[in-house]
């Protein structure tokens, strides 16, 4: 019963720590995605700010490419964002998962 309620905090705490509200989360015309920003967005959907459906649609994002994103956070943290890191990440990843 509680999943069909559309009850939503009105700030969430951030990556770093700092509150974020929907004001506060990067404008939906952002084209350059940094850590901070993604890990921002992360974080709004894992507090339930936004739900994945309106981070896709408010960002032009895929699916697949915001679960990637939740994956990174997931396995490294905000380090694992870096586009630059993604390949040493996900084998030092593979790595662990084998023993």
């Amino acid at each position: 019963m509680i999943e069909n309620q559309k009850i939503r905090p009105a700030q969430v705490i951030g990556p770093l720590g700092e509150p974020l509200t929907l004001e506060t989360l990067p404008p939906p015309s952002t084209t350059r995605w940094v850590v901070r920003r993604k890990a921002e967005v992360v974080a709004a959907v894992n507090g339930g700010l936004l739900s994945v459906d309106e981070v896709c649609e408010r960002y032009g994002l895929t699916v697949e490419e915001f679960a990637g994103w939740q994956r990174a956070v997931d396995r490294s943290g905000m380090p694992g964002l870096r586009v630059t890191r993604i390949q040493h990440y996900k084998s030092l990843y593979e790595r662990q998962q084998k023993y």
